[in-house]
């Protein structure tokens, strides 16, 4: 199967084997823009003349059904959290976005969840530093760390461990979060969260604000 992107042009070949028998959607590798696909088409009849083949492209991947309809929900809605956290801090904080008005999907699956963060749908994500023990996959601050500054600066990363101090300032901008969290501090973290959120949408809007203007022109 193979797209056009109306808003680049940017050609995307998509496996036929991954194309759900649905419409779906999917964002473009160029610039991010969510497309609405149908779904395959049906096969044509023999009177049919064939189309010509199309020039060969990287195909890309689709996520799975859940994950689709994780991202679905960016068409109407950017308020979905990622929480990739274990132990006991993971629910409190969960349910402490839950509260401030976040869809929030917890996951075990790293490499699909930063796929979509990677893509945008997601707006905060939770997690910890810890790596993989076998050290044969990278964790999802790791991930987050090698993301490009335009996605980056469009996620509110919290990161969990026991040895920060809750709110710190400096030990977030040393590990390069928006927030640290100790995990004794988790079930009372809403107020913390929505505090920093709102002072990292006062430091950013400017700077939102001079891009818009610059792509309406």
């Amino acid at each position: 199967m193979q797209v056009q992107c109306p808003q680049c042009a940017a050609r995307i070949q998509i496996d036929d084997t991954k194309v759900p028998d649905r419409p779906f959607k999917i964002r473009c590798p160029r610039c991010k823009t969510l497309l609405s696909l149908p779904g395959p088409s049906p096969a044509p009849t023999a009177t049919e003349p064939s189309p010509p083949a199309p020039v060969p492209e990287p195909a890309i991947d689709i996520p799975s059904a859940e994950m689709l309809e994780r991202q679905e929900r960016l068409d109407g809605s950017h308020h979905d959290a990622l929480v990739a956290l274990s132990g006991p801090a993971a629910a409190p904080v969960q349910q402490a976005l839950a509260r401030l008005g976040f869809n929030v999907d917890a996951v075990d699956k790293i490499e699909e969840g930063a796929r979509l963060l990677e893509q945008g749908v997601y707006e905060v994500a939770v997690t910890s530093r810890s790596a993989d023990p076998s050290g044969k996959t990278e964790s999802l601050a790791q991930r987050i760390l090698r993301m490009a500054s335009e996605t980056r600066r469009r996620v509110f990363v919290v990161l969990v461990g026991d040895e920060f101090r809750s709110g710190d300032g400096t030990q977030a901008w040393a590990a390069q979060a928006d927030l640290v969290l100790n995990p004794a501090d988790a079930s009372r973290c809403e107020n913390l969260i929505r505090a920093l959120m709102v002072e990292r949408k006062r430091l950013y809007q400017p700077f939102w604000d001079a891009r818009k203007k610059i792509e309406d022109e």
